[in-house]
């Protein structure tokens, strides 16, 4: 039977991350990186592909779950006829050797306890040699190396560590999994105890920086402990999703590798960052954006690995069922290699934002910004895959276009307001043309709106961001239109979905609605004075995360399921950029966009 995707839990050190069920079991880890191959792929497959079950022997009567405030450190507590027992799970902040660590507590009653341990190395693949020394149960295959110590005692059942014991009320076991090279050593034993203490040290001290103060507070914080969980502490890069693969519609093929660092997700990220007083990730994010970019213009990527890595050939993993049977499992991302002018928008967008924040400049900044400039100049009239990466046929997508203008006007009041060298009236006239051609272009005559790509009569979500970055104000008619419209054709039991997929995007049609879109349609109620739609909208949205406060990428209104790769950053920036937009005197990132 599958697990629902938000029945998942996540815990992770800022390196990796791993998903833990409402059961007790681990079914997806990747070591040493978020982009490194699973040990743990029962999440795409079967328990014969990787897990770790940790959890009662007998039946279970109810699970009940948190994270411990302010912190990444997850309690299970688990009742069953013969009583009760609490799983804690966490990986501490770390330098080199990732670290899983799972206790289990008797809270009440006598209550037999299993633990299924089945290493499964590159996806479910690789079967590892496991061997006993000095206590340790190590597990090798190829370079990776998994090390167990506990104070229980396990035995080998076929291809799978066992072990079974019986905690009672007051007794702590733990379980601890450490990665490391296969060709060294396994790292020195961890005090898990200490380890636990200073985990949750370490997250509330973290938090405890947030300046949101807000009615939506533990939501908000929630969301930036999880984003804070998504991003590499060693690069500053922050990935979309630590998932691969969790399909858009049950059974179907948009099935993608969201392991990586999208330049598009910048500016959104830079506001949920700065406005909650994060600068030191805000700068980092900055820092990791501007290697990324360095380069030929003409080769900026839509998105690179955690270090900035370019290369990410997409891979079908064949022997993977796929989770709910959705295939193909693809690791790597082809989309890399797609054209989508936008970016350039989002990249001046982010070092427009960063410096108003008084993030200061990076010396070689503005010449970077130049060169993209320069490209821009010569190519944004062709045709591209646009934000939503189609796999069809480029077109002139009205929000790439809108980006470009983005990119001429923030450097416009680069030059205005910074006293950056350029061609100024150069740029005011581009700015001026690409503007014209986009209102003549893109909207339909006959019912006054925005449309997805030049004289078409299809819509898309992206619209939604027009008055958001600027390009025209929420009250102007074509905007308020293209608002109607959106909610005519595009709303779905009242969330939105990014366009109807039975179009030209190259692929089967069908998936849920996009939850970061349906953050959006609450800004634009925010800016156009719609204040109690703005509100209830985002209340609906809050009311879809799972019990632990965690957001897919996509919802299905109908069967009333997360869908789509998780959790994802997206989702969880708009949830945190909405709900500043929405919290009187406080800052709001919406109106940082606007056109000034």
């Amino acid at each position: 039977m599958t697990i629902p995707i938000e029945d998942y839990a996540l815990v992770g050190d800022m390196q990796t991350a791993a998903l833990v069920s409402r059961g007790g079991s681990v079914d997806w880890l990747c070591v040493p990186r978020f982009d490194s191959g699973a040990c743990f792929a029962a999440l795409l497959g079967e328990p014969r592909h990787g897990r770790w079950l940790l959890g009662p022997a007998g039946q279970v009567r109810s699970a009940r779950r948190r994270y411990r405030e302010s912190t990444l450190v997850l309690e299970t507590e688990i009742e069953t006829q013969a009583g009760v027992v609490r799983l804690v799970d966490f990986m501490p902040p770390r330098e080199r050797h990732p670290a899983l660590v799972r206790i289990v507590e008797g809270v009440r009653g006598t209550v037999p306890v299993r633990m299924e341990l089945v290493i499964r190395y590159d996806y479910g693949s690789i079967v590892p040699w496991v061997q006993a020394v000095d206590g340790v149960l190590r597990a090798v295959a190829g370079p990776d190396a998994l090390a167990l110590r506990t104070t229980a005692r396990t035995r080998g059942e076929g291809l799978t560590t066992v072990s079974d014991l019986v905690v009672s009320d007051g007794d702590r076991v733990p379980f601890v999994l450490q990665w490391h090279p296969s060709h060294e050593p396994p790292p020195p034993p961890l005090d898990t105890w200490k380890c636990l203490e200073d985990t949750e040290a370490w997250w509330r001290a973290w938090a405890s920086r947030s300046t949101y103060r807000g009615p939506w507070r533990d939501a908000v914080l929630r969301s930036l402990i999880t984003l804070k969980a998504l991003t590499h502490q060693i690069t500053g890069g922050i990935v979309a999703a630590p998932t691969t693969s969790l399909p858009e519609s049950m059974g179907g093929v948009r099935n993608w590798d969201y392991r990586f660092c999208w330049l598009r997700d910048a500016t959104f990220t830079l506001y949920a960052l700065l406005v909650s007083g994060y600068r030191e990730e805000a700068a980092r994010w900055r820092e990791w954006l501007l290697r990324a970019a360095a380069g030929d213009p003409a080769d900026l990527q839509i998105m690179y690995g955690l270090g900035g890595e370019r290369r990410s050939p997409e891979v079908t993993l064949d022997w993977l069922p796929g989770y709910a049977a959705s295939r193909p499992v693809r690791i790597g991302n082809a989309a890399v290699h797609q054209r989508q002018l936008d970016v350039y928008g989002e990249v001046m967008d982010a070092m427009h934002q960063a410096h108003r924040s008084g993030i200061p400049p990076e010396p070689s900044a503005w010449g970077l910004q130049r060169a993209l400039l320069d490209f821009l100049e010569s190519s944004w009239q062709g045709p591209d895959e646009g934000l939503w990466e189609v796999r069809g046929t480029p077109q002139h997508f009205t929000h790439s276009k809108v980006m470009t203008w983005v990119a001429f006007d923030r450097a416009i009041k680069a030059i205005e307001g910074l006293g950056r060298d350029g061609p100024l009236e150069r740029w005011r006239g581009l700015r001026a043309r690409i503007h014209r051609e986009v209102c003549q272009r893109s909207v339909d005559r006959q019912r006054g709106c925005f449309t997805m790509s030049y004289e078409s009569s299809r819509l898309d979500a992206s619209l939604l961001m027009i008055p958001l970055v600027g390009f025209l104000p929420p009250n102007d008619d074509r905007v308020v239109a293209t608002v109607r419209a959106i909610e005519q054709e595009l709303l779905r039991d009242g969330l939105v979905s990014r366009y109807q997929t039975a179009g030209e995007d190259g692929l089967p049609p069908g998936e849920g609605a996009f939850l970061a879109c349906s953050f959006w349609l609450a800004d634009n109620y925010a800016l156009a004075g719609r204040a109690e739609e703005a509100r209830r909208l985002f209340e609906r949205l809050l009311g879809l995360r799972n019990d632990v406060g965690l957001l897919a990428e996509e919802y299905d209104p109908v069967a009333g399921l997360q869908l789509g790769n998780f959790p994802q950053a997206f989702s969880h920036v708009g949830l945190v950029n909405t709900a500043f937009n929405l919290t009187p005197r406080l800052p709001k990132p919406a109106e940082h966009r606007q056109q000034t």
